[in-house]
């Protein structure tokens, strides 16, 4: 017994079909000829049923084989054929579901007809050369037309007995075309020009059909398309549907192959030909309207989304679709949301492929003749980027911006931090018809409005040497008479910190802003807060940030612990001042991260006790105390004679193990 009926002889039937067996269901496919059987291959759970039957001979097969439904995936032009199963199944009380192919996207530039009669009053009326894709059914019908012979190119199956019919009608030679499909656009339009042909005649057969790629063919040649309307308004399910009505009807699971696909600029020319490919085959098209609008065909299946989560759920609960496409942007392995994708949906082995794009970084600076191999590579779209710090160190920078008024941003940062003279290429809306690349000194463009879709490459003709190691001079900073870290305690305390390029840092005491500006410097990724409560210390600390261009320093006037409550946690803290509070400023950074690595500077006696009782009562498995006493050179005559400097006390701590 066949546990399901597939009247097939198309691309869905067929497909519909082969689903079934993988997932062992018994299936008998019923196709009118051999031909219609080419794309099945019978198995243990698959047979094929080929040929022509009459309405008797189907209710008398369905009483044979007695299956649990019906599905009825014949042509969409098969109207008979169509009405002949409805009918067996209601006189034999079996279950009838009809599967319908995805219509074609309508074209403004089109001629619609009822059907072919009509297709034949309107081409009469015209003159030039008719390429005519509807087949060999109907072929003498278009004998009646003038001129028949002359202007009809008529494309048709290369059996032999569908072109001797053909030639009965009397088209042969260079106007009948044995031809099997599918066709690409590329293919039709190359039939079109060579025909020099002004109208294509077609149904609308729909994805499955090749009816777009026709449609495509005709529009980019100038040709008009005359499409023969379907002759049934039908209701149905689509093939995606069906699947997923299987899939719950006998509770089989279907593992869908994921494709992470990355599009390129978002325009056709820079999809690759592999990604087309996999798009085109896709059940299913999923991303962010923009991506996945650049690669969905007409007809397609789409969801609109972009959060990896709600993608993987959505794919699991729609077990309907076998091929599935998530369209991202520009490269899957630059800056993309494939790894999050890859994570959500189980790794590489769960069935998903990556494909490759084309990154933004590679488009754009071939379009603006530089090479990027020597570039500092970033994003500043919707994460933290110091492009201050990269453009002053690097002579090419690029970089992702997320906002229309980024590029004006950082003009206007440069020109604080004095490298107005800093050329910026940007580029906006990369690919697209609106695309616009052009270059600027940053100066010019701190009033710029430009599009939130753009990258910017920045060049610096003389970019500055990043520091090896700590240890700017005392002499480089802007002094005043604000209290300062000394060289020799300031390297020595960096070093304790362990900073990394991605620290988020806390100056508490920052004084002038020695301390603050070398964090800044190294981690140049980061964020350093550098925390003063004296106006004038301030002032100070704005100044040797502006020389020092660390535009990822931020000044907090206040006192501590009060004026942190409010920042994101630390990943490190250098305590240079206290005014006393250094307890409470301690169990405030515990509070903000327990595993804070934390360095205190300390003068005084009273400081050093008050440090060491926070040693004791967080019992840190990390605890360090250095003493460090520099001495100076003074000349004296032709003498030089050694000057102490106050001895400091370093301590360094991390990682608590308990709070008494």
């Amino acid at each position: 017994m066949s546990e399901i009926i597939v009247f097939a002889g198309t691309t869905e039937g067929c497909d519909i079909s082969n689903f079934l067996a993988e997932h062992q269901i018994h299936v008998l496919a019923c196709v009118a000829t051999d031909y219609g059987s080419k794309s099945l291959k019978e198995n243990e759970y698959l047979k094929i049923h080929a040929g022509r039957l009459t309405e008797p001979e189907m209710e008398a097969l369905l009483n044979e084989k007695k299956p649990e439904m019906v599905l009825d995936a014949t042509h969409p032009y098969a109207a008979e054929v169509t009405e002949n199963i409805r009918t067996a199944c209601q006189n034999t009380g079996l279950e009838y579901r009809r599967v319908l192919r995805e219509a074609g996207a309508y074209q403004d530039q089109a001629v619609y007809v009822p059907d072919t009669q009509a297709a034949i009053e309107f081409l009469e009326g015209t003159e030039g050369n008719i390429l005519l894709t509807t087949g060999s059914k109907e072929l003498g019908k278009y004998t009646a037309l003038s001129d028949a012979g002359e202007r009809i190119y008529a494309r048709v199956l290369s059996l032999p007995s569908v072109m001797e019919t053909c030639k009965g009608y009397g088209f042969e030679g260079k106007h009948l075309i044995g031809m099997q499909g599918p066709f690409s656009m590329e293919l039709n339009a190359a039939m079109l020009r060579q025909f020099d042909c002004k109208y294509l005649v077609t149904k609308d057969t729909g994805k499955a059909g090749g009816f777009q790629e026709k449609i495509d063919a005709a529009l980019s040649c100038g040709t008009v398309p005359v499409i023969i309307g379907r002759p049934l308004k039908e209701k149905g399910l689509s093939v995606a549907e069906c699947r997923h009505m299987l899939a719950e009807y006998f509770g089989f699971t279907v593992k869908p192959h994921i494709t992470l696909l990355g599009i390129g600029m978002g325009s056709q020319e820079t999809l690759t030909v592999q990604g087309k490919k996999a798009a085109k085959s896709a059940d299913l098209i999923i991303g962010a309207k923009r991506m996945a609008d650049a690669v969905r065909e007409p007809g397609q299946a789409v969801v609109y989304e972009y959060r990896s989560d709600v993608i993987a759920d959505y794919i699991r609960n729609h077990p309907e679709y076998e091929k599935v496409v998530i369209a991202l942007s520009g490269d899957v392995g630059f800056y993309s949301g494939a790894r999050k994708l890859l994570t959500a949906l189980g790794g590489r082995e769960s069935n998903v492929e990556v494909i490759c794009g084309i990154s933004s970084v590679v488009y754009f600076m071939s379009e603006i003749g530089l090479s990027w191999d020597d570039a500092k590579i970033t994003s500043a779209h919707g994460k933290h980027c110091n492009l201050i710090s990269m453009i002053r160190h690097n002579q090419k920078v690029f970089s992702i911006l997320g906002i229309g008024t980024a590029v004006a941003e950082l003009a206007g940062k440069l020109v604080k931090y004095h490298m107005g003279e800093v050329l910026l290429y940007v580029g906006e809306n990369l690919s697209y018809p609106d695309e616009k690349i052009f270059v600027k000194k940053a100066e010019e463009l701190t009033n710029y409005e430009g599009q939130p879709l753009s990258v910017v490459c920045a060049f610096h003709e003389n970019p500055e040497p990043a520091l090896s190691t700590h240890g700017i001079p005392d002499e480089e900073f802007i002094r005043g008479k604000a209290p300062m870290t000394k060289e020799e305690v300031r390297s020595v305390s960096l070093s304790k910190l362990r900073l990394t390029e991605d620290s988020i840092c806390y100056d508490v005491g920052a004084g002038t802003g020695s301390v603050s500006v070398e964090m800044a410097l190294r981690a140049d990724q980061g964020q350093v807060f550098a925390i003063e409560k004296k106006e004038e210390a301030a002032a100070l600390l704005e100044e040797n940030k502006q020389k020092f261009a660390v535009d990822n320093l931020e000044i907090i006037k206040g006192e501590a612990p009060q004026a942190l409550e409010n920042l994101p946690a630390p990943t490190h803290a250098f305590i240079g001042g206290s005014s006393g509070n250094l307890k409470e400023i301690v169990a405030l950074l515990l509070g903000k991260n327990p595993q804070v690595r934390i360095v205190i500077n300390c003068i005084t006696l009273e400081t050093i006790s008050e440090a060491l009782d926070v040693l004791k009562e967080y019992d840190f498995q990390q605890r360090e105390v250095v003493q460090l006493a520099a001495s100076r050179s003074k000349e004296i005559s032709r003498y030089h004679l050694m000057m102490g400097e106050n001895p400091i006390y370093i301590i360094t701590c991390q990682n608590p193990k308990m709070r008494k």
